[in-house]
């Protein structure tokens, strides 16, 4: 699932409030023996296409586990565009459902309410313990040295698909480096016949934030300092936003009209036309290149390589965590909810159905039957991803940064040179407006 921004609308003054608002409030404690007959709520996010189609994933799932424990789930499935505020007011109100979903790359910004239920380490026993997570999963959780507050339900991360025979045809292999992958888009560009190397959303404010982050610490750079103050100016920060924008701006490699795209699914378009031979996308790419008629055999995957020498970083973690409001009535039917929804078996079911990664080991993933896809995303996962910044002003870097490097993606559409200078300013207006989000 991609990252999702905080509505406008919400306030510093909300999320201070939820720090108190949320007692620890009585509960029927972690250890009841007999929960049959609770009902607990569950918000679902929406991650199938359409919140109907939610609804028919889980059921089946529910009702299993109610049919195992006795406990009952109230579902209901939420949009994103509505899941953010529907979340922090709950934590102001204390009046929010037991268990939920948030977006891995809010469980700081929640985790600092404090109106979930953390962690520790009694818990993660009680779910089957955190060395059953994927590490770069649960290194979503939460803000080192405290508890979590949310464990991963559903990961997903970035990876280069190459149009097969178009590479064929030119008699290239996927890239191995940087240097590689733009070596081969120059060979692969003929403006003339309306086909391009490589596409991209470059109008796409939070893609442009994640291919910084994960083009920055390929040159060793870190949008944040150990104190969580940002160091945009940095030269790897510099160095990787110039690599993304390059690409458009000295190597003319891709279209012009993709300064305008403004929704991944019209880069995956000219992906799926043959318009372009690579694109970069998360896991639920797959979905999307289906959806616009291009069949998995025509297509592969690669990791998105970092420049010879460079930080193989080909990803942030994406994905869903799921969490416990700490004020539930019903701790231990949610905490057995929890490990029933990250269960090996559930893992699998529900990563298979939403074509979206396990967040455990024991779950191999079955989203494809093309086992070379599925081998490459999960060495991606394992090896090459690393979490955004764990801070709590996630979504005003992805608004500040992704703004900028949206705007020099726009000027290199015109035909204007992007210097390093350019790329320097751009993002140091982005750092000085971190202290008015």
């Amino acid at each position: 699932m991609k990252i999702r921004s905080l509505a406008a609308g919400v306030s510093a003054a909300l999320l201070a409030a939820a720090l108190t608002a949320c007692s620890h409030g009585g509960n029927d404690g972690a250890t009841g023996a007999d929960d049959a007959g609770v009902t607990l709520t569950y918000w679902a996010s929406n991650q199938g296409a359409s919140l109907d189609n939610d609804k028919q994933v889980l059921t089946p799932e529910l009702d299993k586990f109610t049919q195992q424990t006795g406990i009952k789930i109230k579902l209901e499935v939420v949009p994103w565009s509505n899941l953010t505020n529907n979340t922090l007011s709950a934590a102001v109100s204390g009046q929010g459902p037991d268990v939920l979903n948030i977006g891995n790359t809010n469980a700081v910004t929640f985790q600092s309410t404090g109106a979930f239920y953390p962690f520790d380490d009694a818990a993660l026993q009680q779910v089957g313990g955190k060395d059953r997570f994927v590490a770069s999963a649960f290194a979503t959780a939460g803000t080192s040295g405290k508890p979590p507050t949310s464990l991963p339900l559903y990961s997903q991360v970035y990876a280069l698909y190459y149009n097969k025979k178009l590479f064929a045809d030119a008699g290239l292999q996927p890239p191995a480096t940087w240097e590689d992958l733009v070596s081969d888009a120059q060979k692969l560009t003929d403006p003339a016949q309306k086909q391009y190397g490589i596409v991209i959303p470059g109008g796409t404010v939070n893609a442009s934030m994640h291919f910084t982050f994960i083009f920055s610490e390929q040159h060793g750079g870190a949008a944040f300092d150990k104190d969580g103050k940002p160091t945009f100016t940095s030269a790897g920060m510099i160095s990787g936003v110039k690599q993304y924008v390059d690409l458009l701006g000295k190597y003319h490699v891709v279209n012009p009209s993709a300064a305008q795209y403004t929704d991944a699914s019209q880069s995956a378009g000219d992906f799926a036309r043959g318009k372009a031979a690579m694109f970069m996308a998360q896991t639920s790419g797959i979905n999307v290149l289906a959806q616009n008629g291009m069949t998995a055999d025509q297509y592969g995957i690669a990791p998105i390589p970092a420049p010879a020498g460079g930080d193989k970083i080909s990803s942030f973690v994406a994905g869903t965590n799921i969490s416990i409001f700490k004020n539930t009535k019903h701790l231990s039917a949610a905490l057995k909810f929890v490990k029933f929804m990250t269960s090996d078996a559930e893992q699998q079911i529900l990563n298979k159905a939403y074509t979206t990664q396990p967040a455990v080991k024991g779950a191999p993933a079955a989203f494809t039957d093309d086992q070379q896809k599925l081998a490459v995303f999960t060495k991606i996962l394992s090896d090459y991803s690393k979490p955004l910044p764990l801070i709590s002003a996630i979504q005003a870097f992805q608004a500040n940064v992704g703004g900028a490097v949206v705007a020099l993606i726009g000027k290199a559409a015109t035909g204007a040179a992007i210097s390093d200078a350019d790329v320097k300013a751009a993002l140091d207006q982005a750092q000085q407006k971190m202290g008015t989000n």
